[in-house]
């Protein structure tokens, strides 16, 4: 068994789409980043990546590389579960905190469990979702950003 966690936060900003956990939220901001800025799926594939010690997101889509300009974290995703997968492992179950202050999370926690549990391949009874504020504290408190952090426990089997 192995363990692997991540975080990730992304600026709030005008002229952007909000999407969270695959899920496109209808907000009037959303998150400043090279790809779709993600920071749910960003959290998540840094847990998955960290736990078969593959290193970090920023390593396999840097933000220099045009390639993942506007690039679906979705997609991402995807990418990384199979290169897990070719290695031998196995995910166990996922647990992800979603930090905002705005918007709620809790009508589009069902539609983002969905999301991620259909683009990592397994049942939704492995993927829990959460959501808290920060009660108006630091910057999620504020409304400038969105922060997301995501535990993954792997179990090592035989490669595909």
């Amino acid at each position: 068994m192995r363990i692997g966690q991540g975080f990730d936060t992304h600026k709030l900003v005008s002229g952007r789409r909000l999407v969270l956990g695959g899920e496109e939220i209808d907000y009037p901001q959303g998150l400043e980043g090279h790809s779709d800025a993600d920071v749910v799926i960003h959290a998540l594939i840094d847990a998955l990546l960290g736990a078969a010690g593959l290193g970090d997101i920023g390593m396999h889509f840097p933000d220099s590389d045009p390639r993942y300009k506007d690039a679906s974290s979705m997609e991402m995703l995807e990418t990384i579960v199979l290169a897990i997968e070719s290695l031998g492992f196995r995910i166990v179950n996922v647990d992800v905190t979603i930090l905002a202050q705005e918007p709620k999370v809790g009508p589009f926690r069902a539609a983002i469990v969905g999301n991620l549990a259909a683009g990592m391949g397994v049942e939704p009874d492995l993927v829990n979702v959460k959501a808290t504020t920060t009660e108006g504290l630091g910057f999620v408190g504020r409304r400038e950003g969105i922060a997301a952090s995501a535990v993954v426990l792997l179990e090592e089997g035989t490669p595909r």
